[in-house]
């Protein structure tokens, strides 16, 4: 009786194993994950405005179109500095921490975030940016600033320079979408403009009040100020209008505009929530 017991119970296991294998993550609710860790960084999929990529404190995840989050690595790094590469949809630069300490340096990942690298540990590193930005101009050119000093690559993230002292009270970096030597800097008394990639700064908004974020994509900027609220720009011109006011004591941490579709925001607030505009960013609804 056990010759006929062994195929079927053979057939049984592998079964199960099958099934164990296919079965998608259950994910969690926006709810849950804003319990579990805090969000570092957030972007669009480019092949997908549906998804949305989201950097933690706790791995890198991914919120797909039933509005669950799901954790794309078993790499539970903090990802502190995280930045979209502006052309290759599956292609990441991140910085920060490990699960067991220290820093990561830059890294680096190919496969949309299921695995990551070491690039380079930059400048007396490994280092930890925990602001770190990408040219759309000429994705070669990244920034980060670690330990008061800001420093560059010009190609891809490999080798690195020290181009100077950081801002004072820095919080935020972009690029220019036009010109990969115009940095913008969000800091706790201002937004400033550097035009010669991080040599001198200068004010570019009148009011000096903190700014806890900004953005550019497609040659628009946008930022957040506090007892001001989201603001946007041409990079042209940089004729402010306040987009959206009426935050009360929220503000904006993060921001990301769709590629293919401008009006289409997300956003993380001081809370962790995650929000959603459709008109570019007049009204706002929990995504």
């Amino acid at each position: 009786m056990m010759s006929y017991r062994w195929p079927l119970l053979v057939a049984l296991l592998l079964t199960l194993l099958l099934t164990g294998c296919s079965r998608e993550p259950e994910g969690v609710t926006l709810d849950q994950l804003r319990q579990q860790t805090h969000i570092h960084g957030l972007a669009f999929d480019r092949t997908d405005s549906e998804r949305i990529w989201l950097a933690t404190h706790h791995g890198f995840h991914v919120v797909d179109a039933d509005g669950k989050a799901r954790q794309v690595s078993q790499e539970r790094h903090d990802f502190m500095g995280f930045t979209p590469h502006p052309e290759q949809p599956e292609t990441f630069f991140a910085s920060g921490h490990p699960a067991r300490g220290g820093n990561l340096g830059v890294m680096v990942s190919h496969d949309g975030g299921q695995s990551w690298e070491q690039r380079s540990a930059g400048v007396d590193g490994p280092v930890d940016f925990h602001q770190l930005t990408v040219s759309e101009a000429d994705p070669d050119v990244l920034y980060g600033a670690y330990r008061g000093r800001l420093q560059g690559s010009r190609d891809g993230g490999h080798e690195w320079q020290v181009l100077g002292d950081a801002p004072e009270g820095l919080i935020g970096l972009a690029v220019s979408s036009r010109d990969p030597d115009h940095l913008y800097a969000a800091t706790q008394t201002g937004l400033l403009m550097s035009p010669d990639g991080g040599q001198r700064w200068r004010q570019v908004h009148p009011e000096r009040r903190p700014v806890s974020l900004v953005v550019i994509s497609g040659g628009k900027l946008h930022a957040f100020m506090l007892g001001v609220g989201l603001l946007r720009a041409e990079e042209v011109n940089r004729a402010w209008e306040v987009v959206h006011r009426g935050w009360e004591d929220r503000y904006l941490t993060h921001l990301a505009v769709d590629p293919s579709d401008p009006a289409h925001l997300v956003a993380a607030d001081d809370q962790g929530r995650l929000l959603r505009s459709t008109d570019g960013g007049k009204q706002w609804a929990s995504l």
